[in-house]
């Protein structure tokens, strides 16, 4: 897909059918690429709590790809990234990935963390452009091998 005008990237509602949509299709790719006990995607029903800021990126009326910020305690949590596959490589993750930046940053968070599944490659490259580091688990996540955790310092 090539997109004739820049991405748009507004706060969004995950019980939006496209965006629903877009979320069963990450769920669905997680299931079949990890184990069940590796997987720590949300729910749509729990994207929708008021420490959850959510995202969609549009090209037109149409809904290309989700992103949320979790806001923990001390941190913010990237969450639910997934760009729809044949609007891959248009800067749809990129434009996600920066409004998640600039509202953790408006919510005061210092930190922006992530895990992310190890065979995920275009992912680690996305958040490596953007800034991001390997650390180790946080929060609750296990130190899993499948897991790749990062972060990226907003000060």
């Amino acid at each position: 897909m090539t997109n004739p005008k820049p991405v748009a990237v507004r706060i969004g509602d995950p019980r939006h059918p496209q965006a629903t949509a877009l979320l069963q299709a990450s769920h669905a790719l997680m299931e079949s690429l990890f184990p069940s006990d590796s997987n720590h995607y949300l729910s749509i029903d729990d994207l929708c709590v008021p420490e959850i800021t959510f995202f969609t990126a549009h090209h037109g009326d149409t809904i290309l790809g989700t992103g949320a910020l979790a806001n923990k305690t001390g941190y913010g949590e990237i969450k639910s990234m997934f760009v729809a596959p044949d609007a891959r490589g248009t800067g749809t993750g990129a434009a996600l990935l920066n409004a998640i930046e600039t509202e953790a940053r408006a919510q005061g968070l210092p930190v922006l963390r992530l895990e992310t599944g190890n065979s995920l490659h275009a992912a680690h490259r996305l958040y490596r452009r953007a800034g991001f580091a390997l650390r180790g688990p946080f929060g609750d996540y296990p130190d899993d091998p499948i897991s790749l955790f990062m972060e990226k310092p907003l000060g």
